[in-house]
């Protein structure tokens, strides 16, 4: 039986609600920034329940699409950046190479009424995430310097049956999965100050902060060595990957953290790198490789909090290292125990401090990179993104608490790993992970993985 396809049914572009000063200017980026603009779009979103009973279906959904223009306008206002466009700005003589957004000369964020003749229950019951949720996103395979030509944020609402899908495409280049989820959980509360009746002036619990950052006798403007996008600019394209979602309650994890401790005989690995080292181990295990084979795992770090003075959680923009946190031969990573391969993931995270973010900055600017994803992962690596911290399930648009997060395309290739909270909260995990074919099932027939797993029916 074929799947059944999405349907386009309107489109439309949502501008800030009024404009502000700031809104006048350019804003400039950073190498933080910059290093993105071959990556993917941001690709995260939300399965919610519609409410039952519903009297009126029409009636419902577009009631809830005024309501979600209405309130992402006032939040782009905040965040009047995800509104505007790229422009590479250049010359000859003197050579100048320097992108940047234009927050003035734009068309605003896209935002898109789809459907799909499915039901939240063929959604989730697979095992695998099925390929059709990739079509839940706009921006399918676009790369973030896209942006001079398309919207930097595009929002898509895709009713199921039963169901509502909001996926949001946002520009890499304009903000990291800290801003991200800022811009989601502040659309989420203006949405829900509306409904109450409360729209205007809402305070919002955490005000984006728009001034960039960067390194002292860095900026605002960057001139980059190339004369032309195709220098820098790469399509990457994944092999056929199967992706799965696996659960980890908090009781599991905490049993990992323990093990993981009393074999190192520290009391200083966290939860998180326990798992991560875990997942190492296991999908290591199940690629089969030689016993000398080099392998690492890397783990996306936010920078803001290892700065000194920090920066505030509230900055707008990227700052993020992705740490080669641990490299093992194969041999050696499976021969010791969780607590030896764990101890080298939290050696490297407590090692990159202030003066390791400077560090990387000033090598960055000596020879500027950037990312491309087929290049920079190797194919006996594990790349941990995301991250279980991050306030997904508290976003809320009249619909209760979402039943489950979903990505898109965006940025995954085999080995890939993106961390999200289990439904259920208090510390659980959900892990998605992308394999190919042979590699995944192996992993499912791991012990020490699937000893870990938990059983999660969030329908």
């Amino acid at each position: 039986m074929s799947t059944p396809a999405v349907q386009l049914v309107s489109e439309c572009f949502i501008k800030p609600q009024r404009p502000t000063h700031e809104s006048n200017h350019i804003c400039y980026l950073t190498p933080w920034d910059i290093a993105m603009l071959s990556a993917h779009y941001i690709q995260k979103g939300l399965l919610f329940k519609k409410p039952a009973p519903l009297v009126n279906q029409d009636d419902f959904i577009e009631n809830l699409l005024d309501k979600l223009k209405h309130s992402l306008s006032l939040t782009l206002f905040h965040f009047y950046p995800l509104a505007g466009r790229l422009v590479t700005h250049k010359t000859q003589d003197p050579p100048f190479y320097a992108v940047f957004v234009d927050c003035r000369n734009s068309s605003g964020a896209k935002f898109i009424h789809a459907t799909l003749d499915m039901t939240i229950s063929d959604i989730l019951s697979p095992p695998d995430v099925l390929p059709i949720v990739q079509s839940l996103f706009d921006h399918h395979r676009a790369v973030n310097h896209d942006g001079h030509i398309m919207p930097l944020l595009s929002v898509q609402v895709t009713e199921l049956v039963d169901g509502v899908f909001i996926g949001c495409s946002v520009n890499h280049a304009i903000g990291d999965g800290t801003s991200y989820w800022n811009f989601f959980n502040t659309w989420s509360q203006i949405f829900q100050a509306q409904a109450q009746g409360h729209e205007h002036d809402v305070p919002i619990s955490h005000p984006p902060i728009h001034s960039r950052w960067f390194p002292e006798g860095c900026g605002p403007l960057i001139n980059l060595p190339f004369k032309h996008h195709d220098e820098f600019i790469s399509r990457f394209e994944a092999p056929l990957l199967r992706e799965r979602i696996f659960h980890f309650s908090a009781e599991s994890i905490a049993k990992l953290k323990a093990k993981a401790n009393t074999e190192s005989k520290t009391t200083k690995i966290s939860s998180f790198q326990s798992l991560s080292a875990l997942v190492w181990r296991c999908i290591t295990r199940a690629r089969r490789l030689p016993y000398d084979q080099r392998t690492s795992c890397k783990l996306s770090t936010n920078n803001r909090t290892r700065m000194e003075p920090a920066l505030p959680q509230e900055y707008f923009g990227n700052s993020l290292h992705t740490l080669s946190a641990g490299t093992a031969t194969s041999g050696e990573l499976l021969e010791n125990d969780l607590g030896w391969a764990a101890w080298k993931l939290h050696l490297a995270v407590a090692n990159h401090n202030d003066k390791a973010v400077l560090q990387s900055l000033k090598e960055w600017l000596e020879s500027p990179l950037i990312y491309q994803i087929g290049r920079y992962f190797d194919p006996y690596c594990v790349m941990m993104g995301s991250s279980p911290r991050f306030n997904m399930y508290g976003n809320e648009f009249g619909m209760g608490k979402a039943v489950a997060i979903r990505s898109g395309y965006a940025n995954k290739f085999d080995g890939k790993v993106t961390s999200y909270p289990g439904h259920e909260g208090g510390g659980s995990i959900d892990l998605e992970v992308c394999l190919s074919p042979g590699v995944m099932s192996a992993l499912e027939s791991d012990l020490e993985l699937m000893n870990a797993v938990s059983v999660s029916n969030p329908l």
